[in-house]
Formats: C-alpha cells, structure tokens, sequence
C-alpha cells in the first residue's frame, strides 16, 4: 500500500496578520502547522513574561535586542541572549523572561501551543 502524500502548502504573509495585545509591553501573532508553531513576539524593555511552563519544545531565535530566559524550578539557569543568538528550551521546563531591551524574537514551537490557538495562555493575557 502506498500512502498518498499532500502537496498543498499555506503561504502566509505576516504583515496581513493582526498583532495581537497581551500583558503590557508584549504583542505577538503566530501561525502553525500539524506538527509545529512560528511566533512573532515584540516585548518592551523592563517588560517580565510570567512564568510558565508547556508541553512543547521551544526554540527561541533573538532577532533584535537582550531577553533574559531564567529556566527551571527556582529559574536559576539564566541566559543572557542577545540579537542572532537562539536557545533551545526543552520540553515541561519552567522558565519566564525579561526584555533587557526592546526585544524581537521568533518562536518556534513543537508540538503547536494548544493554549495559545485556543486563547487559554493566561500567564499572557494577565489572568
């Protein structure tokens, strides 16, 4: 038996997508696949992301600027990453993060963030 492979590609283009607002001083928009999730995220500097934790593994590639990630149950694994530099966060790792400057990153993750698609990311929208 041979499986039949699909060929149909979505081409998006993210200046058609809608930043979305979350916590002051973060916006996002984001897009995924079956198996993988790409994020925009702007955060302003002095701005914390809140702890927090997924399922997915987290590749997060700094395009512009310094975000401090704290990973880990007492968040004491810290890494300073500045414009061209990635940090791969494994999967179910506690971490937060602090801009250090206006920060642009790309986030990748995988498997999709269910949370995110289904708006239940409370740690972002400040419930």
């Amino acid at each position: 038996m041979t499986m039949q492979r699909t060929t149909r590609g979505r081409r998006v283009r993210w200046d058609d997508m809608t930043r979305e607002k979350m916590i002051a001083g973060v916006e996002r928009r984001f897009l995924y696949g079956q198996k993988a999730m790409l994020a925009q995220i702007w955060i302003k500097k002095g701005t914390v992301v809140p702890r927090h934790v997924h399922a997915a593994e987290q590749l997060s590639y700094i395009v512009e600027g310094t975000l401090r990630l704290r990973l880990g149950e007492d968040l004491g694994e810290v890494h300073d990453l500045h414009a061209g530099e990635v940090l791969v966060i494994p999967s179910n790792v506690p971490h937060d993060a602090v801009a250090l400057e206006d920060v642009y990153d790309l986030d990748v993750f995988s498997p999709p963030r269910e949370d995110w698609i289904k708006g239940e990311d409370a740690y972002l929208r400040g419930r």
